[in-house]
C-alpha cells in the first residue's frame, strides 16, 4: 500500500519524464487489474442476464454496487502519459488517443457512470429490468472500447 501511495504522489509532483519504466509498469498493471474488476462483475451479470446462470436478484445488487463502488475510484493516476499501446507494446491496449481526446474519454466515462448508476437502482428487480440496464451499460463499455482500446495486443 505504501508503494501505491508513494506512487500516487510521485506522479502527482513529478514530470512524466521522470517516471521510470517499472513504475509505468506497474501502472499499466493497476489499470489492467482496476478494468478486471469491473469486468468480472460486468461478467456475473451478463451470465445472468443471458441465462448461463440463474437471476439472483441479491448477487445482481452485489454486482451492481460493486461496479457503482468502482467507478467512485479516480483513475486518473492510471493513465500517465507514457503508457498506451504505442508506448509500451504488448503490455496496453489503451490508444494513444485517450491522451488526445480527454474530453471525449469524461464523456464517455460519465456515460459509463450513469449506466452504472441506472444500473443499481434495478438489478435487484427481475431479470428483464437488469437485462435492458445491462445491455445500456455495455453500449457505454463499447463506445470507450471502440475509440480507445485496440483489438489485440
Amino acid at each position: 500500500m505504501r508503494k501505491v501511495l508513494l506512487l500516487t504522489a510521485a506522479l502527482a509532483t513529478a514530470p512524466a519524464s521522470a517516471v521510470f519504466a517499472a513504475d509505468l509498469e506497474e501502472i499499466v498493471d493497476a489499470r489492467r487489474g482496476f478494468y478486471s474488476l469491473l469486468g468480472a462483475n460486468m461478467g456475473a451479470l451478463v451470465s445472468m442476464v443471458k441465462g448461463e446462470t440463474e437471476y439472483d436478484g441479491a448477487a445482481a445488487q452485489t454486482y451492481a454496487e460493486n461496479m457503482r463502488l468502482l467507478t467512485t475510484y479516480n483513475v486518473g493516476h492510471l493513465y500517465a502519459p507514457g503508457t498506451s499501446n504505442e508506448d509500451m507494446p504488448g503490455k496496453t491496449r489503451a490508444l494513444p488517443a485517450i491522451w488526445e481526446d480527454q474530453a471525449g474519454v469524461q464523456e464517455k466515462g460519465m456515460a459509463f457512470v450513469q449506466a452504472v448508476e441506472s444500473l443499481n437502482e434495478v438489478a435487484g428487480l427481475d431479470k428483464a429490468e437488469l437485462g435492458k440496464a445491462v445491455q445500456e451499460l455495455g453500449g457505454t463499455c463499447k463506445g470507450c472500447h471502440d475509440d480507445y482500446r485496440a483489438k489485440d495486443f
